[in-house]
C-alpha cells in the first residue's frame, strides 16, 4: 500500500500557508495537483518549483498534491521538503537564494529590550515580523509547535532565516528542550542565526553541549552564534549563575515564569510575589557574570496597563528586557526599558560632574554629597546612549547643558 505523507496547515483560516501531501507511485510518471486562489498567476511557478525539488532528490515517480493559500516561495519549498524527506533518507538540503540582507551579525551587548515569540510552524507571521520594532525575533521550535509539527517546522524557520527580511532585529531560534534540540541546531546554525535560545536550562552541561554541537556544524569554535539560557525550573533558579558563566558566547540570560510556577506548585499573578525570588536570583546571576537578565513574558495580550506596570517593576528588579507574545506589546515595553527623563537629567549631572573632575585632575568624584564610582558612571553613560540613540536626546547634548 502507498504511503502518503503530508506537512503544513489546511483550513478557512489559513493564510500565506499551504498542504503539501506527496505518495510514491509505481510505474508513473510525475502527477502535480495544484490547488490555488492564485494558480491563474502563479501557477506555473509553483509547478516549477515542484519539478525541480523532486528532480533534485531524484524522485521519478510521485502524486504530489498543494493545496495553496497564498504560500511565499520559501514556505512552499520547506512544506515539499519536508515532505520528501518524510519519504526519503538523505540530508541533501533544497536551499532558496539567502537574501544579501540577512549576513548580518549581532553584538554581545546589543540591545534586548523586547524579544518577540513567533510560532515556528506559522509562516503567516513571519512575513511582516520585523516591521513591529522588536529588538529580537524568535523563531520559535518548542513550546508553540504541536509535537508532529516539529519536524517539518525546522525546514520552515531555516527557510525564513534566509528568505525573510526581519528589517535588522536581531534573528533568535528557541530549539527544543535538550537532547532533542541538538538536533534542531543542525537546521538553523548554518544560515546565518544570531543567537540560539535554550529552554528549560538546569545545567552547565546543557549550554557547553549546545556549545560543542555549534562548533561541530560551523567546523570551528563557535564565535559567531550567541546563546541566552532560559531557566524555568527551582532547579534552573538555583544553578542560574554556573549557566550564566558557562560559556562566552551566553550573552543573556532569560526566566520563564510560566513553567517556573508550575514546577513550585503556585498560580502565576500579576503582582509577581510568587516569582520575586527567582527574578532576583536571574538578575544578581547574569550580573555577576557579565551579561543580561531577561525577564518573562506578559501572558495577558489584553491588559496592556498591567503590561506597562510589570515592564516597570522588571527594570526596576534589575532586568534589561523582556519577552513579547504579541506585536502590540513592543512598543509598551522598548519605552519602558528606555531611559526616563528623570534617569536622562541623572545621567547628564553624573557625566559632567565626572568630566569636570577629571578636567580639574580631582581624584574623587562627588553629586549631591554622593560619592561616584566608574560603575555609576558606566551607567549614566549607558543611559546616555540609549537615549541618543532613541531621539530622545541630542548627540551634541553637552552644548547646550546648564548645571
Amino acid at each position: 500500500m502507498a504511503i502518503t505523507h503530508i506537512a503544513g496547515n489546511k483550513g478557512d483560516k489559513i493564510r500565506s500557508d499551504c498542504l503539501v501531501s506527496l505518495t510514491l507511485t509505481a510505474g508513473k510518471d510525475i502527477l502535480i495537483n495544484i490547488n490555488s486562489s492564485v494558480k491563474a498567476m502563479y501557477g506555473e511557478s509553483i509547478n516549477t518549483l515542484c519539478r525541480d525539488m523532486l528532480n533534485f532528490y531524484g524522485i521519478e515517480h510521485a502524486r504530489l498534491e498543494i493545496d495553496d493559500r497564498g504560500a511565499l516561495p520559501f514556505t512552499l519549498a520547506a512544506r515539499i521538503e519536508a515532505v520528501i524527506r518524510k519519504h526519503v533518507d538523505t540530508d541533501k538540503e533544497y536551499l532558496l537564494p539567502i537574501l544579501p540582507e540577512n549576513y548580518y551579525t549581532t553584538k554581545r551587548d546589543t540591545n534586548r529590550f523586547s524579544r518577540l515569540y513567533l510560532p515556528g510552524n506559522n509562516p503567516k507571521l513571519f512575513i511582516n515580523a520585523g516591521i513591529y520594532g522588536s529588538h529580537g525575533i524568535i523563531l520559535d521550535l518548542e513550546d508553540s509547535v504541536a509535537p508532529d509539527k516539529k519536524y517539518e517546522a525546522r525546514f520552515l524557520v531555516r527557510n525564513a532565516l534566509r528568505s525573510v527580511d526581519f528589517c535588522g532585529a536581531e534573528r533568535m531560534v528557541r530549539i527544543n528542550q535538550l537532547p532533542a534540540g541538538l538536533d534542531d541546531l543542525t537546521f538553523v546554525v548554518p544560515h546565518h542565526v544570531n543567537l540560539i535560545l535554550i529552554p528549560k536550562c538546569e545545567s552547565a552541561g546543557q549550554i557547553v553541549q549546545v556549545d560543542e554541537k555549534i562548533s561541530e556544524i560551523l567546523g570551528h569554535k563557535n564565535s559567531e552564534v550567541y546563546l541566552m539560557p532560559i531557566i524555568e525550573s527551582a532547579l534552573g533558579v538555583m544553578h542560574a549563575f554556573e549557566i550564566a558563566s558557562a560559556s562566552e558566547n551566553v550573552v543573556a540570560l532569560a526566566l520563564g515564569l510560566e513553567d517556573y510556577t508550575a514546577d513550585i506548585g503556585v498560580q502565576r499573578t500579576t503582582e509577581g510575589g510568587e516569582s520575586y525570588f527567582a527574578r532576583c536570583m536571574v538578575v544578581n546571576a547574569a550580573r555577576a557574570a557579565g551579561i543580561q537578565p531577561i525577564d518573562s513574558v506578559f501572558s495577558d495580550i489584553d491588559d496592556l496597563e498591567a503590561l506597562a506596570g510589570n515592564a516597570r517593576q522588571s527594570k526596576s528588579l534589575g532586568f534589561t528586557g523582556m519577552g513579547c507574545i504579541h506585536p502590540r506589546q513592543v512598543p509598551i515595553i522598548n519605552e519602558t526599558f528606555l531611559p526616563t527623563e528623570t534617569e536622562i537629567e541623572k545621567a547628564k549631572r553624573i557625566v559632567i560632574a565626572y568630566e569636570m573632575s577629571k578636567k580639574e585632575g580631582i581624584g574623587v568624584v562627588a553629586l549631591d554629597s554622593k560619592m561616584i564610582d566608574p560603575p555609576v558612571v558606566k551607567r549614566a553613560l549607558r543611559n546616555i546612549q540609549l537615549a541618543v540613540d532613541a531621539g530622545k536626546l541630542s548627540k551634541n547634548w553637552r552644548d547646550t547643558y546648564e548645571q
